[in-house]
């Protein structure tokens, strides 16, 4: 059995008794709401590491109205539902809870169904990785939302809340928005500007399609989190350069070869561990298809051709070292060994190497201590960590650059999905103004068929009438209705249909609670 499936039974929503005593008595300590800090590509993540000011300072807010409104009836202060970001990531919360409260894709469906069962949640949406697991929602009470979610939650994972929040994030309406536009941009993923986390939130839209619950606000969020992430991606430079020390020594062997291509190269890898599965994925992905792999004992190394079985590998025993060395153009040392392997002396005697690739041999070390000692030798050429050291930093501090443009553009797709949410709020009224004149009519129309005898009317003579009726109607309702049409792309345009809505809203004595909520369920 999936260890993540267990506990995984359907989830009702609890007694009016029980919600009330939870309200009494569950109120977050900050510590409960910490958010999960954007980190720079390759920074050491510990569990418990301070977050980013305005994380910080985001959940502060959210905690504030929290316990300012405990005593408010919020039906009546708040007219549409909150959007509410819950849960945790692997930059505050180890892999132990993480995998407990893993949804695996097969099962966010039911996810979805579950937490819409509750009486406080209009939509869902689960985002699931190895690296975060996410709760977005739509609450009609977003205090009462975030209680229903924390319950599903320890439900799920079987952990008691009193023990759950202190890793969770809690963010609302933009900071929730603002918060899955960074995560589909790659802002807050470990390497920053990675892609993989793009193709996960497009998965959560694509599964979502199918689930009743996954409604037209998260709908909407989700596909401005896509566009973001696409427009981040191709209109800034914050996923090109090498940001690990294995990823950095591919990229640093490619530029050096005249050609920049692995196939005029023979590679060869000394080491069958954690480094040099890395390493092999990182060539493999610019072009590397042919390796010779040089290690202790040939299990390792056999398991390391198994995991990529695309690559073509020639394995060997460290007894050939020197020998693969000397057939070899480019030679990458990942090995764990404490020891000098290869020396100035080993390689003098050594042939050179094709025109093609220099006429030199590059050695390049990734290993600490270092396992090559090669210095001013004709025909050979040594890099190690420290060299690599620099590329990193190069292109972290250059996606740092990138980061800082790819939030202007993450803030013009948040502007431009508020704008279309804010737009959403004219429904409600629209549909209470034409519920009024409706009812208006009909009672109208009732009066005046009594009047003219409606028994003795024929169907075409009440047809008349209902005509004129409806037209009369219409035409009086044309101009407000149009006044609180927008397709949320001008946020001016916005706006002014808002302050119009207001203004219709109090001119036919619409107020918040003859005005039935929008669901999208």
């Amino acid at each position: 059995m999936d260890p993540h499936c267990r506990g995984r039974g359907g989830l009702g929503p609890a007694s009016l008794a029980q919600r009330a005593s939870l309200m009494a008595s569950r109120v977050p300590c900050p510590a409960a709401v910490r958010l999960a800090g954007r980190q720079a590509a390759g920074c050491d993540v510990r569990c418990g590491a301070s977050l980013p000011a305005s994380h910080e300072e985001s959940s502060r807010r959210v905690l504030e109205v929290l316990r300012a409104d405990a005593d408010v009836n919020r039906y009546l202060t708040q007219k549409r539902s909150s959007i509410v970001a819950l849960g945790l990531t692997i930059h505050n919360t180890p892999v132990d809870v993480r995998e407990k409260l893993a949804v695996p894709e097969a099962e966010w469906p039911r996810a979805i169904e579950e937490l819409c069962a509750f009486p406080h949640i209009e939509e869902a949406g689960i985002l699931s990785t190895c690296n975060r697991m996410e709760v977005y929602v739509v609450a009609l009470s977003w205090h009462r939302g975030v209680r229903e979610v924390e319950e599903w939650m320890s439900r799920v994972s079987g952990i008691p809340v009193e023990e759950l929040r202190p890793s969770l994030f809690l963010l609302r309406d933009r900071d929730a928005t603002n918060h899955l536009l960074n995560v589909a941009g790659g802002l807050d993923s470990l390497v920053m500007g990675e892609g993989q986390i793009l193709a996960q939130v497009k998965q959560v839209y694509k599964v979502g399609q199918n689930c009743k619950g996954f409604g037209r606000h998260l709908k909407g969020l989700f596909m401005a989190a896509i566009t973001s992430g696409k427009r981040v991606r191709s209109e800034t430079t914050i996923c090109s350069g090498a940001v690990s020390v294995s990823s950095a020594a591919a990229e640093l062997a490619q530029l050096k070869l005249p050609t920049h291509n692995f196939d005029d190269a023979a590679v060869c890898i000394i080491g069958a561990g954690k480094m040099a599965a890395l390493l092999v994925k990182h060539l493999y992905s610019k072009g590397c298809k042919r390796m010779t792999i040089l290690n202790r004992s040939m299990p390792r190394a056999e398991a390391l051709a198994e995991e990529f079985g695309e690559v073509e590998f020639e394995i060997h025993l460290m007894d050939d070292l020197m020998a693969c060395v000397e057939a070899s153009d480019v030679i990458f040392a990942a090995s764990s060994s404490q020891e000098i392997l290869i020396r100035s002396e080993d390689v003098v005697g050594m042939p050179p190497r094709d025109p093609v690739v220099g006429g030199v041999r590059r050695f390049v070390d990734i290993s600490v201590p270092r396992n090559i000692d090669i210095k001013g030798q004709d025909g050979a050429v040594a890099y190690n960590v420290d060299d690599l050291a620099e590329v990193v930093a190069a292109n972290k501090e250059e996606r740092r650059k990138a980061a800082a443009e790819a939030e202007v553009l993450l803030k013009e797709e948040q502007e431009a999905f508020e704008a279309w949410r804010d737009s959403l709020e004219t429904v409600p009224t629209i549909k209470a103004l034409r519920g009024m004149a409706e009812a208006i009519r009909s009672a109208e129309m009732e009066k005046a068929l009594k009047k003219l005898g409606g028994d003795d009317m024929t169907k075409k003579e009440k047809k008349v009438l209902e005509d004129l009726s409806r037209g009369i109607v219409n035409k009086l309702l044309h101009g407000p209705m149009t006044a609180l049409r927008c397709d949320g792309t001008d946020l001016k345009a916005v706006g002014v249909t808002l302050a119009n809505m207001e203004a219709l809203e109090r001119m036919f004595g619409l107020s918040t609670s003859d005005i039935p909520e929008a669901s999208s369920r």
